[in-house]
This record gives C-alpha cells, sequence and structure tokens, in this order.
C-alpha cells in the first residue's frame, strides 16, 4: 500500500477537526447558556442521526425526535436531578414506542446521546472547564494517537468483527497518550496520581464508545453516521468517544467528588 492512499483524508480530518475544536471550545468557555444550547444541538443532530440509521423508513420523523432531543436537555437543567433525567430520556422512551423493528437500538443509543449530554452540562457548571478540557483532551488524545499509531504500526486488530480497522496498537497508544494528558494535569490541578489512570479509564471508555457506535452501524449496513462533515462522515462518528466518556464519568461521579478530588 502506498502512503497516498493511507493517508489521503488526513488533511480534511484535520481541517474538519479544527473546525469542531474552535467552535467547541469557544463554547466551553462560555459556559452557561451558550454551552447548554451547543450541547442541545449536538444532542439533537445526533438523535437525527441516529434515528435516520436505524428508521430510514421514517425519515421525517428523524426531525421530530431531532427536536425533542434538543429540546429535553435544553429544558433539562431548569429542572431538579430527578425530572431533568426524566426530561432528557423522554425522546428516547417515545422512540421505544413509535419505531419499527431496531427500536430497542434508538431506544440504547438515544439513552447514550440523552445521557451523555445531561453529563456534559452538569459536568461543566460542577467542575469548571478546566476539568471538562480534560475530559474532552482525553478523547481527542485518544482519537489522534489511535489514528496514527494504527495506521503506521498496523498489526493484530482489536475486535474485527465489530471494528475492523481498530488495532491494538492503536488501542494501547489511546491508553498511554490518555495517561500522559493526566500527567500533564498533576502540574496544575489539585488532583492526585490517580487522575493518570482515571484518564486511561476515561480512555477505554472512549474507545468502547467508539465501538458501539462501529457495531450500530454495522448492524444497520452503513458506513457513516451521515455525510455531514467532510473527512469525518458524521457527527456520530466524531462523538462517538465523548459519548462513552461522558457515561463513564456520569458514573464516576456518583462514587467520587470529581476527577480533581480523587
Amino acid at each position: 500500500m502506498t502512503a497516498a492512499p493511507r493517508w489521503s483524508d488526513l488533511r480534511t480530518r484535520i481541517l474538519t477537526g479544527g473546525a469542531l475544536a474552535i467552535g467547541g471550545g469557544a463554547a466551553m468557555m462560555l459556559g452557561g447558556t451558550v454551552f447548554l444550547l451547543i450541547t442541545s444541538l449536538v444532542a439533537g443532530i445526533l438523535v437525527w442521526e441516529l434515528t435516520r440509521m436505524v428508521a430510514p423508513e421514517v425519515n421525517n420523523r428523524a426531525v421530530i425526535f431531532s427536536l425533542l432531543s434538543a429540546l429535553a436537555v435544553a429544558m433539562a437543567g431548569e429542572f431538579e436531578t430527578g425530572w431533568a433525567i426524566c426530561l432528557a430520556v423522554l425522546p428516547a422512551v417515545l422512540g421505544l414506542l413509535t419505531l419499527g423493528p431496531r427500536r430497542w437500538r434508538f431506544f440504547a443509543f438515544a439513552l447514550l446521546i440523552q445521557g451523555a449530554a445531561y453529563e456534559l452540562t452538569v459536568f461543566r457548571a460542577d467542575y469548571g472547564v478546566k476539568w471538562l478540557i480534560w475530559l474532552l483532551l482525553v478523547v481527542v488524545a485518544t482519537d489522534i494517537a489511535g489514528y496514527f499509531a494504527g495506521r503506521r504500526l498496523g498489526g493484530p486488530k482489536f475486535w474485527p468483527r465489530v471494528s475492523p480497522n481498530k488495532t491494538w496498537s492503536g488501542t494501547i497508544a489511546g491508553w498511554v497518550a490518555s495517561g500522559a494528558v493526566g500527567a500533564a494535569f498533576l502540574t496544575f490541578t489539585a488532583a492526585g496520581p490517580f487522575v493518570i489512570l482515571l484518564s486511561m479509564l476515561l480512555s477505554f471508555a472512549a474507545q468502547m464508545g467508539d465501538i458501539a457506535e462501529s457495531a450500530l452501524k454495522r448492524s444497520v449496513g452503513v458506513k457513516d453516521s451521515s455525510d455531514l462533515l467532510p473527512g469525518h462522515g458524521g457527527l456520530f462518528d466524531r462523538f462517538d468517544g465523548v459519548l462513552g466518556a461522558s457515561v463513564f464519568m456520569l458514573a464516576v461521579a456518583q462514587l467520587t467528588e470529581g476527577p480533581g478530588l480523587v
């Protein structure tokens, strides 16, 4: 294989990824209503892509579920935690009741999307922008290290039946890179050494989010969740790792006082 095909999508990936990073970074820094609205918008787009994948025969319903998803996430912040969670999962329940034979897949992934979106808004409010940047840096480092190591080193596949492009070399490179991110945060935060291990576990959760989305796409027979992002496919293809990481942190938050105090 020549170098050109192997790296042919790199420039487009970098440009699209850079645009996402700038827009997302600005929203994170501003926080508050701006971050909530951007997170709600992303959740809505993800549910739109999800609906089109699992139930293409009801394409018009994808817009309805998308709007419901965005509205639910945006409104969840106005309620107490219990009611907020109920509101956030409402689109998933409606899909379960109204979609076709793949409705359980929609239900499971819509729950992940809504839960992750809600967790990101809570995480930003409770721990501040510093630790939200940590979470996203771990996901980005995992993705970039896995991409380059997998392309350069190749080797045995991590889980070929589900994600045929993911290699053990890329997977392990993601863990190492995320550990380095955690180590960097030791220098300017009050975090203890456990944050390095937590970063690596977060990396693994992000990889599982990626694999879960790969399994979904294979089960419904599509290559990308959509064609919204040049060089990246759909928004779901870029945020699958964030979903896994956010759901993992939702569980961690129930057991600890946050990443900076573990």
